[in-house]
């Protein structure tokens, strides 16, 4: 995070706190910073030690951020965005995590002169882990592009697509994919509990299994699909299990599947 930009968040919900706590522990200044979240309380500005406004009315005037960060529910963007058309200038990128709203959308409401970068972040961001995909218009300078993704770099690990069309499917894969992940611990767990194993000892070894076995993907040098084979041994516990899952309308389809259904769903919500 470059600390001497100034930063403008409006809205901070989960992944508002999310990216304001990554920011401020990589070192941006607390006076850099301005926050916008009309449902601030007092847990909430003691937890920052940050001044909150209300509303965009509330800003210093002699304010001027170099990063707008929508981070608000879509439904409201079509009344929240136009109040920011004062901070338009080349010098000020508005970045937005808002699901299914395009760059162009958000030009509509601002003004095609507006650098505008729209970005997808996924849950574990929440947590420091998290996966941002991001497109930028051609507003948007190499130096700016480079600052928003050591800004984004605070909550994770951070991608960009060259085609603001691929955002669908990254919606599909890293948005939507904790749930799939959530959902095979889930499984695992429950098929623990239902074969004897007290709940407690099931959950871990669901969570532990899924957490140390993608762990183990990222440090060593070799595919899936290798570990895979390298776990099954002939005639052994894993092919029996294996044999189910890849066969037909087996997992691999069942996933595919998935990942096509939340696409086209997310392509559906951007029109």
């Amino acid at each position: 995070m470059v600390m001497d930009q100034k930063l403008l968040l409006v809205g901070c919900g989960k992944m508002g706190q999310a990216l304001l706590s990554g920011w401020l522990k990589d070192g941006l200044l607390e006076e850099n910073v301005r926050v916008v979240e009309p449902l601030a309380d007092n847990n909430l500005q003691s937890r920052f030690n940050l001044n909150f406004v209300k509303s965009v009315d509330s800003l210093d005037p002699n304010f001027h951020p170099e990063f707008v960060v929508f981070a608000v529910k879509p439904q409201v963007m079509d009344n929240i965005v136009p109040l920011y058309f004062r901070f338009v200038r080349l010098q000020t990128v508005f970045l937005s995590i808002a699901a299914g709203k395009s760059t162009k959308y958000l030009e509509s409401l601002l003004t095609k002169n507006a650098p505008i970068i729209r970005s997808m972040p996924n849950l574990p961001a929440a947590v420091g882990q998290g996966m941002t995909v991001a497109y930028k218009n051609s507003n948007v300078s190499k130096k700016q592009k480079v600052n928003a993704t050591k800004m984004l770099e605070a909550v994770g690990e951070v991608g960009w697509v060259k085609k603001e069309s691929l955002i669908d499917c990254v919606t599909a894969i890293s948005g939507s994919g904790p749930a799939y992940v959530f959902l095979l611990i889930e499984c695992l767990e429950k098929s623990a509990i239902e074969l004897g194993l007290n709940p407690d000892l099931a959950r871990q070894l669901a969570i532990v299994t899924v957490s140390g076995s993608s762990g183990m993907v990222r440090k060593t040098s070799e595919s899936p699909e290798m570990l895979r084979k390298n776990v099954t041994s002939p005639g052994g516990t894993t092919e029996a299990a294996l044999e189910v899952l890849m066969g037909s309308d087996g997992l691999e389809e069942l996933i595919n599947a998935a990942v096509i259904a939340a696409e086209n769903r997310s392509r559906e919500l951007a029109e």
